[in-house]
């Protein structure tokens, strides 16, 4: 049995839809029964965690597993110290030591091993929490997601789009939904002892003005890049309801100055197959 938390995500999904098609039996780990619904109604066992914090029943979702893909529960605005993560961390890790599944496969990050304050050490978090569990573990750490240009989408639409990523002719890696739950699926299906890294990228880096012509194809007009000046930052992020940016600001740092990147000493190093091109055009087609 694998258990899949996320399920209802685009990498969850697909670690799920890859899992089914091998005929392999899925527990969907949901927060309410109406989200496991469409998942119930394929084949798969539903557990429901509706508190990521609350042990016992991460413990019962997690009885009896072959492996578990788990994720790291989004928070974009947390306070500074990430007490949430801490709290969900702890708890897992609890419950994995009370349920031993046979194998853990957690969606970490890309920077995941920097200590400099930035959002992503809430996945530092989470692997520090996972690597004394008892069980063999995987640290998928994947670099920034190509999905993340949907929030782009209407304003390329209009034939210009904003980028926190700059220079705008600085590529950086990037991967896709689709080859991170592959990558994903195939950890569950392998057997190891102690913790391993894995880092996983695309098939090549991409920079804003990549994305642009990358929208300028998939909706046939011109799209431009242009820079958000440093300076708007905070009060753009404040002005979108954001009380906490400071970490958020600093992982985007992070990755405009470079010390945002893959660890690459002690890690396993995989490609993924999927080209910007190809997740811009399904943005655009609403696919």
């Amino acid at each position: 049995m694998f258990v899949i938390t996320g399920i209802t995500g685009k990498v969850g999904g697909r670690v799920g839809d890859i899992l089914l098609e091998a005929g392999l039996p899925v527990r969907a780990s949901v927060r309410c029964a109406e989200k496991g619904a469409s998942w119930k109604a394929r084949g798969c066992e539903i557990a429901l965690v509706p508190d990521a914090a609350d042990v016992q029943s991460l413990a019962r979702a997690f009885a009896g597993a072959t492996g578990v893909f788990l994720m790291n529960p989004p928070n974009y605005d947390s306070e500074r110290d990430f007490p949430d993560i801490e709290r969900s961390a702890k708890a897992t890790a609890e419950a994995i030591a009370k349920a031993k599944p046979d194998k853990i496969v957690f969606l970490s990050t890309i920077g995941a091993h920097v200590q400099e304050f930035n959002l992503l050490n809430r996945s530092t978090v989470f692997e520090h929490m996972l690597a004394n569990a008892g069980v063999p573990v995987a640290f998928l750490r994947p670099a920034w997601f190509m999905e993340n240009a949907a929030w782009d989408l209407a304003a390329a639409r209009s034939g210009r789009i904003e980028s926190y990523l700059q220079p705008l002719d600085r590529k950086i890696d990037m991967v896709s939904a689709k080859d991170i739950g592959r990558a994903a699926a195939g950890l569950l299906r392998e057997e190891w002892s102690g913790v391993r890294i894995v880092e996983l990228s695309g098939p090549q880096k991409y920079s804003p003005r990549d994305e642009a012509a990358a929208f300028a194809a998939a909706l046939g007009r011109d799209v431009k890049a242009v820079e958000v000046p440093r300076a708007e930052w905070e009060q753009r992020f404040r002005r979108e309801g954001m009380q906490h940016p400071e970490a958020r600001i600093r992982m985007l740092e992070g990755f405009n100055e470079g010390w945002i990147d893959f660890q690459c000493d002690g890690t396993e190093r995989r490609t993924g197959a999927v080209e910007l091109a190809e997740v811009l055009s399904e943005l655009a087609a609403g696919a």
